[in-house]
This record gives C-alpha cells, sequence and structure tokens, in this order.
C-alpha cells in the first residue's frame, strides 16, 4: 500500500467512522435498556457530548508537545478506547464518563484532521480528495452496520461485546497505522497559540451558520420523522443507510463539481437548496416526502466542502491549525445553545423551528455573496460588502 499521506487521512477517517457510527446508531437503545435513561439523561448525554467540541481551540496548546500527525493518532485511539469501554458502564454516571472521554478524541481528531487535510492537500485537489473522504466515511458506517449485524445478531452478543469488539479493533488498526506510517512533513510551521484573524471574518460566520443549521437537521429532522410520521427503529436505520449509500455514490462527484465551479457557486446552490427544504420540512404531511427532503438534506451537506476550500485559499499556510481549532468551537457554539432552545419553540410549533433553519440558511446565502469567485489571501471577500485587511 502506497505510504502517502493521502493515504493516512483517508485510513484515519475510515477508522474514526467506522467506529463513531456504531457508538451513535447503538446509543439510544443501550441506554434505555441498560441504564434505564430518560429524556433528561439523554439530554445531558448529548450536552456533554458536545463540550469538548466547544473547547477545541484548547488543541492548539496540546501541539506545543505534539507533532500534528501524532496527536491525530492518539485521539482517533482515545476514541476507540471510549467505545471500546462503553458497554461495561451502563450506569448514568459510568456512561457519561465514557461519553466524555470518546467526544475528547473525536473532536481533537476532526479538529487535526481537517488542519492537516488543508496542509497536506494541494489546493486545486483538495475539493475532490474532501468528496472522496465523505465517501471513506459512508463506507465505514455501512461496514459498521454490517458488524452489528454480524455481532448482534448472527453471533448474539450483546451491546457490551459490540462496542467491546468494535473498539478494540479500532485501536488495532490505528496502531498499525502509526507503525506502517513514517511522519510526513507538515509544511508551514504552525502558529501555536489563539487566533482570531479580522480577515476571517467571513469563514468565521460561514462555519457558525453550518454549524447552526446542521443542529437543526441532525435534531429535529430526525425527531420529526418518528414524532409526525411514527417512523420505526428500522425504517430510521433505513433512512441512515439511505443517506450513506448516497453520500458514497455521489460525494466525490460533488467535491470535483465544487472544484469546477468554485465555492461561491458551490455554496450559493447549497444554501437555496437548504431554504427549500427547511421550508418544505414545515409543510410536509407525506412520510415518503419527509424521507426524501431528508436523503437530499443530508446529501447537501457535502457541498459544504467549499467553506473548508474557500478557508484553504484565503489563509496564511502557518495559521491552519490555529485557525481549524477555533473554528471548531465556532461551530460547536451553536451545539450547545440551539437544541435547548429550540426544543422549547418546538412544543409550540415545530413549523417555527423549520423556519428558523430557513432563516439561517438565508443568511448563510446572504454571506456566500462575499466569496470572490476567485479568492486568495490578497482577495478574501468582496467589496464593498466586506474589506480585505
Amino acid at each position: 500500500m502506497q505510504k502517502s499521506p493521502q493515504k493516512l487521512l483517508l485510513l484515519m477517517t475510515f477508522v474514526m467512522s467506522l467506529v463513531f457510527s456504531v457508538w451513535q446508531v447503538l446509543l439510544n437503545n443501550f441506554v434505555i435498556e441498560r441504564a434505564n435513561f430518560t429524556g433528561a439523561e439523554i439530554g445531558m448525554l448529548q450536552s456533554l457530548r458536545e463540550v469538548p467540541g466547544f473547547l477545541a481551540f484548547t488543541a492548539i496548546f496540546i501541539l506545543l508537545l505534539l507533532k500534528e500527525q501524532t496527536f491525530a493518532l492518539l485521539s482517533l485511539a482515545l476514541l476507540t478506547i471510549g467505545v471500546a469501554i462503553t458497554g461495561f458502564f451502563p450506569q448514568v454516571i459510568g456512561l457519561y464518563l465514557t461519553t466524555i472521554l470518546m467526544s475528547v478524541g473525536f473532536h481533537y481528531f476532526e479538529t487535526i484532521n481537517q488542519s492537516l487535510t488543508l496542509q497536506w492537500i494541494d489546493k486545486q485537489e483538495t475539493a475532490g480528495f474532501l468528496g472522496k473522504a465523505l465517501a471513506w466515511r459512508s463506507a465505514a458506517a455501512l461496514t459498521g452496520y454490517a458488524s452489528i449485524w454480524i455481532i448482534m445478531t448472527w453471533l448474539q452478543l450483546d451491546y457490551q461485546w459490540m462496542y467491546a469488539i468494535i473498539g478494540a479493533l479500532g485501536l488495532v488498526m490505528v496502531i498499525i497505522l502509526a507503525g506502517y506510517f513514517p511522519q510526513f512533513p507538515q509544511g508551514e510551521l504552525q502558529h501555536k497559540k489563539v487566533i482570531l484573524r479580522k480577515r476571517y471574518w467571513l469563514y468565521y460566520l460561514l462555519t457558525f451558520f453550518s454549524g447552526a443549521r446542521r443542529q437543526i437537521f441532525m435534531v429535529f429532522a430526525g425527531f420529526m420523522m418518528v414524532e409526525k410520521f411514527g417512523y420505526s427503529v428500522s425504517q430510521i436505520t433505513a433512512l441512515f443507510l439511505i443517506n450513506y449509500v448516497v453520500n458514497l455514490l455521489f460525494a466525490p462527484a460533488i467535491g470535483r463539481f465544487i472544484g469546477r465551479i468554485g465555492e461561491r457557486n458551490a455554496l450559493t446552490l447549497e444554501y437555496i437548496g437548504l431554504i427549500i427544504i427547511f421550508t418544505s420540512y414545515a409543510f410536509v404531511e407525506q412520510s415518503e416526502f419527509a424521507a426524501a427532503l431528508y436523503v437530499i438534506d443530508h446529501l447537501l451537506f457535502a457541498m459544504a466542502i467549499a467553506i473548508k476550500t474557500y478557508f484553504q485559499k484565503i489563509a496564511d499556510p502557518k495559521d491552519i491549525a490555529a485557525t481549524m481549532s477555533v473554528s471548531f468551537t465556532i461551530n460547536h457554539i451553536a451545539a450547545v445553545v440551539i437544541p435547548a432552545l429550540l426544543g422549547l419553540f418546538w412544543l409550540y410549533s415545530h413549523k417555527i423551528v423549520f423556519f428558523i433553519g430557513a432563516g439561517f440558511a438565508l443568511c448563510s446565502l446572504m454571506l456566500a455573496f462575499n466569496i470572490p469567485r476567485h479568492p486568495s489571501a490578497k482577495k478574501q471577500v468582496n467589496w464593498p460588502i466586506g474589506a480585505n485587511s
């Protein structure tokens, strides 16, 4: 197998998605059946899971001690260990602690993985590579679902062993990757401090609204499927499978498409599509149409690749690691606030929640018009809406 930075990035992505997808798909059933969770406990667990993402900016301080490639592999190992021991602690406090452990590894890995991708991949190839990485994520998730069927249905093993086997397998794969791949050069020496630059303001805002919209999709679109249309566990699982298959088939093409039409056009298409999708969520009355909206919504998020490639083109190469850490925190501001706040609106009317989602998409669309057709370090935004600095 070729020992290239691109191959290492794809294989690390595969391991992450394989292990995390199993943890995620089994979570609700596990906490209800083994730990007797109610809505209060699962709400607290999900909030705790997002806290490490909100604190992702602290990754930059760890980089004072570790190289990014080493940090990525250690974070991935932490994720696999957190998942492996989840089944052995079927109590409220135990699940909170294993979730935090898993989430620290997950969010640090995602932060450093994005940083390494923007440093190692040529600007002209980044969109296509990120599309390919999405396909690898989908393939890993499908593999994870297949492993659940083999281990829990065919072999009749319990949650405890499902988590342990997939976590241990992931850890072994991380150890193999660490031993097989050499330390690759990082290019520009990265700043080892928190950085907020005025000239990146558009990237920060696009990242914030992307996080806000994603929370509405992840929390409320799926909840609507169950509450309003009565989707069963098997139907929701089938919807997840369809999403991953669609991403597996189309994400690489979307990446190449973004590379051809540019970030401004790609994000404009995404946000117009999301305005239509969220407005449709508010009025949909047929379960099949709702499912179609859900799949299209999930596919449109692949277009968010353009936010990363836009930043890569405007950034000082030395700022990438620090800015990725800060942007992950910005993205998770919404993750901490949006579910609880909009959950109150949901009690009154689910339409309001989706209209707010459409409003977020409209704000993003207005911001997208401020992206230059050919962004660069010397031209980050269009004049007169924004100013370069």
